[in-house]
């Protein structure tokens, strides 16, 4: 099951938000929960209300689909804050001349999904040349086309030194 929440245009700047956002990214919702509720940042308490909104989005995703949901087996999947339209204000300076304030904003969003999804699905090979063509190492392209000019640079090299020995 997966949710998310967004909340637009918050009255703190997004570097100092990020600093919690950081924190909580991949944790369990509880774990998460913690780490929000002792945070001494005054993000944390906006970051706090995004995650309970987003687990409340789950939850009643749940109702509507009519699946079972356990909020302790959430996981943070995504969370992230953008930065959001800059109030520009200006205040009094010395001489006549006004110096400008920026007052930022920005959105946080976060997304939360059950712990079972977060898994990847394990699929097993058909045959036993499958598994040795899966562990085989990609070929970069145009790796020939390197190795040409590689050797073209050292055949130049080579000539330009026998040159220089014939001149002297």
């Amino acid at each position: 099951m997966e949710a998310r929440a967004i909340q637009r245009t918050v009255r703190q700047s997004a570097r100092k938000m990020r600093l919690v956002i950081d924190q909580i990214r991949g944790q369990a919702v509880p774990q998460a929960y913690a780490i929000l509720r002792f945070s001494k940042k005054l993000a944390a308490k906006q970051i706090h209300k995004v995650l309970k909104s987003a687990v409340a989005n789950a939850e009643q995703r749940a109702l509507r689909e009519n699946t079972a949901l356990d909020v302790d087996q959430l996981r943070v999947k995504y969370a992230v804050v953008n930065e959001g339209p800059t109030l520009k204000r200006f205040t009094p300076a010395a001489m006549g001349r006004a110096t400008p304030i920026k007052k930022r904003t920005s959105h946080v969003e976060i997304h939360v999904e059950g712990d079972a999804e977060s898994r990847a699905p394990k699929t097993t090979p058909a045959k036993a040349g499958a598994k040795a063509d899966a562990t085989a190492r990609p070929v970069r392209a145009g790796a020939k086309k390197a190795k040409r000019a590689k050797a073209a640079k050292k055949k130049k090299a080579a000539a330009g030194k026998s040159k220089k020995k014939e001149s002297r």
